[in-house]
């Protein structure tokens, strides 16, 4: 193997390089800066020796090469950082949104991989595996004793390639399911209709978020026509992702001007990036939820949205995270993510580190009933006067004389908050029409 020194002194002959400027009058100091960069670069290499011979256990160069350059980027900013070649797989898997898989999603229950739900026309799905369904064995090694990550990695794999399973079922004997891997695009957008309200839900923005979201919206569209009242569009603890799908996903909604613009290093590498006419939602009313967790490309939508007066946004302060990570590759199968840019929204606000604040602050509460038998009403006084059109309306119950439950959305008091206030826009409007 080479000596370090000789490493050391190739490094800092590139270095040299780099830093070289033409300019005469810049030569003294480009020659200090020179000899300053083969220093700490030297400094370097002493480290890197004492801690290769003589650290308490034996560790690889590649691992101190790695966590040399990953410290050196995460030292800039919390994004920047350095992919090996499983976290540069994983994050292609994840923007891409489509990977070699079974078709399930899963969590981890008592040691076991349990199934949430199967996804349809997937391989797990078309085999008949059912919520609650645990997850034993894959190819016959036991489940047990792995996190869910190195589960899901061993469930994942090359497209056509088989893995059995073993399934623990409610009221069952144990079986064993052969299932061959195909592509599993990952669903970042859910959509579903409450009453006369469409709801759609974007967990994270990839390559597949522009395709969902127009999807859901057609779904809507077709099922309520003319009786839609608007839509809530849910990016509550949505982390962010790809830059491109937050200006698709913003252009979806904006019929014209600015979505965002990036600002880095050089000023001539500003960009801006303006909306093209259309806005699938026909004008509907739109509110748009965010929260403490909803960032980056979240804030993209939710800025752009709200400076152009096209939503209400409900919820808490959003995450602040302001800046535009750019991903490159290196060789060997590695890359490295670096903070390019900073974005802006149109009205040109950054929002790094304070966030978006909502134009209505909801914080989340639980909605809690509070009994009611005891309170007092003008039927129960003496002698009180009827009602001349009958005895009135009596309080809705259940066959078996309880209160009916309220639908699941008014468990979410924030959701609950924004389908109020789309139904007191769509009746003012009523009102004014009237």
């Amino acid at each position: 193997m080479k000596s370090w020194s000789r490493v050391a002194l190739l490094g800092a002959v590139a270095a040299t390089a780099l830093l070289a400027v033409p300019a005469m009058e810049h030569a003294d100091a480009q020659s200090q800066n020179d000899t300053d960069t083969y220093r700490q670069l030297s400094l370097f290499g002493d480290v890197f020796e004492r801690v290769r011979s003589e650290y308490v256990e034996e560790v690889s160069d590649q691992e101190l090469i790695e966590a040399a350059i990953n410290g050196m980027l995460t030292a800039l900013d919390p994004h920047s950082s350095f992919l090996n070649s499983k976290s540069f797989r994983d994050m292609r898997v994840q923007t891409k949104g489509e990977f070699g898989g079974l078709g399930i999603e899963v969590s981890m229950e008592n040691g076991l991989v349990k199934v949430v739900s199967p996804i349809d026309d997937t391989p797990a799905a078309k085999a008949g595996l059912q919520p609650g369904d645990l997850i034993t064995h894959l190819d016959g090694e036991p489940v047990l004793g792995l996190t869910l990550g190195q589960a899901v990695e061993k469930m994942r794999g090359p497209v056509d390639s088989d893995l059995t399973i073993s399934i623990r079922r409610q009221d069952a004997e144990p079986f064993d399911v052969t299932l061959t891997r195909a592509v599993i695009k990952i669903r970042s957008v859910r959509s579903r209709m409450i009453d006369d309200i469409g709801y759609i839900r974007i967990t994270t923005f990839n390559e597949q978020t522009t395709t969902g979201l127009h999807s859901a919206i057609e779904k809507i569209k077709a099922e309520k026509g003319d009786k839609l009242t608007g839509y809530v569009i849910d990016l509550r603890n949505n982390p962010g992702g790809l830059l491109d799908e937050a200006i698709s996903v913003s252009d979806t909604f904006l019929e014209q001007g600015e979505i965002v613009s990036t600002r880095g290093r050089d000023p001539e590498n500003a960009s801006r990036v303006h909306a093209k006419p259309g806005d699938l939602t026909d004008g509907k009313p739109l509110i748009v939820l965010i929260n403490g967790g909803s960032a980056s490309a979240s804030e993209i939508v939710a800025g752009a949205l709200q400076d152009h007066r096209r939503a209400i946004l409900l919820g808490t302060q959003s995450f602040g995270k302001g800046s535009v990570q750019t991903i490159i590759p290196l060789s060997g199968q590695v890359a490295m993510r670096l903070t390019t840019a900073r974005y802006y929204t149109p009205s040109g606000r950054s929002i790094q580190q304070t966030g978006i604040a909502p134009d209505i602050d909801v914080p989340l509460a639980r909605i809690e009933k509070l009994d009611s038998s005891q309170a007092r009403r003008e039927a129960d006084l003496r002698g009180a006067l009827n009602n001349p059109n009958g005895n009135g309306a009596a309080k809705p119950e259940t066959a078996d004389g309880e209160d009916v439950a309220p639908p699941p959305e008014q468990a979410d008091y924030q959701l609950a908050r924004a389908i109020d206030l789309l139904r007191g826009i769509d009746l003012y409007r009523q009102r004014i029409v009237n």
